[in-house]
């Protein structure tokens, strides 16, 4: 062995040392937990407890080439007209549907929006992925101030970016995300976001009101390889006045909706997606369909419903028509009246004050 070589063989065996050892301590703080470990956060991906909601590629394949789809429309002109509430008003709580998941709710002076899609399509291209059949219901020049926003998960006819960065321009509203969003609303300019865990809350002392974070059935990705690494929930809204609003986003059934009644009492009103549910065997894990949504509104107590998520964008294989003929023989079938009441998109759903004990 050369002199020369025995010299830089230490010199050598320390660059080595110093490269596995910075390697090894990087590894460990990419596995380090960006959250406190729970029964949903296992350091590394979030879960439902007790539930397996993830589907396979071969899953996702058997539905692609075995799916019938309903008939949708190509274009539908809406019909509904909003009745916003007004300082005065004597009904103290409100929802617009905007259509999808989107709704303008109102507690009071609290003006609150639900996972804003007003984009042409929910995909992260333009050009591409399921195209609305209608306009929202409200346009943003017909929008009251806007003092918060929801965000139930990652997905993108959820969080939809442009709706967001816009409604900041106009607005600059408190923008309310389960753990793991916050980063990516930042980016995007975005500077008054909050992320909450499960039954966490925060409020918004100018209008009197506390946004909780739930639990929901449900899971949430941006890309291929981001699953289930942000989490996902369902929103309760409680006004000072006493009145409140459960947005159960997305979401399959189970005992999280008895749970959060028992936790945060029965609300005055319920927003429940009751579309794409078909076929059942892919879609039940992560989406009610208009049976679950009416179980649903029962285990809430709520005074009142109103059925989302349909109609809006072609998303599974239900028809257009499809949820709103399945809630009617489901309510039918619990003996569930008009409680549990849809509107058109761009209309709204009052309710009067509670009669007194």
């Amino acid at each position: 062995m050369s002199a020369r070589f025995s010299r830089r063989a230490p010199l050598r065996a320390l660059a080595f040392a110093v490269a596995v050892g910075a390697a090894l301590t990087w590894s460990a703080c990419a596995r380090a937990p960006r959250y406190p470990l729970s029964g949903h956060y296992d350091g590394e991906r979030f879960v439902n407890p007790g539930h397996e909601t993830d589907k396979s590629l071969g899953d996702l394949l058997r539905w692609q080439w075995t799916r019938t789809r309903g008939p949708w429309p190509e274009r539908v002109e809406n019909v509904g007209r909003a009745r916003l509430l007004a300082p005065g008003d004597a009904d103290p709580i409100a929802a617009t549907w905007i259509g999808h998941a989107t709704a303008l709710v109102q507690i009071g002076p609290a003006n609150v929006l639900t996972d804003p899609i007003f984009s042409e399509r929910c995909s992260p291209v333009s050009w591409a992925g399921p195209k609305r059949v209608r306009a929202p219901g409200l346009a943003y020049d017909a929008l009251p101030p806007i003092h918060a926003v929801v965000v139930s998960h990652g997905h993108y006819d959820h969080l939809d970016l442009p709706s967001l960065r816009e409604l900041h321009r106009r607005f600059r509203p408190l923008v309310v995300v389960p753990l793991g969003h916050g980063d990516l609303l930042r980016a995007e300019g975005l500077d008054r976001v909050v992320e909450l865990d499960w039954w966490g809350s925060v409020r918004v002392p100018e209008v009197g009101l506390t946004i909780h974070l739930a639990p929901s059935l449900h899971w949430s990705a941006r890309g291929l390889f981001d699953r289930r690494e942000a989490l996902w929930g369902s929103f309760f809204l409680q006004g000072d006045s006493g009145y409140s609003a459960y947005c159960a986003g997305d979401t399959g059934y189970a005992s999280h909706f008895a749970e959060a009644r028992s936790r945060l009492g029965a609300p005055d009103l319920a927003l429940l997606p009751i579309g794409a549910y078909s076929p059942r065997w892919f879609m039940s894990g992560h989406h009610l369909d208009p049976a679950d949504a009416v179980q649903a509104f029962l285990d809430l107590g709520a005074r009142a419903a109103l059925p989302l998520h349909y109609a809006t964008f072609p998303m599974a294989d239900d028809g257009f028509d499809e949820p709103l003929r399945d809630l009617a023989a489901a309510k039918a079938a619990r003996g569930v009246g008009e409680a549990f009441a849809p509107v058109e998109v761009g209309a709204t759903l009052r309710l009067p004050p509670r009669a007194a004990p």
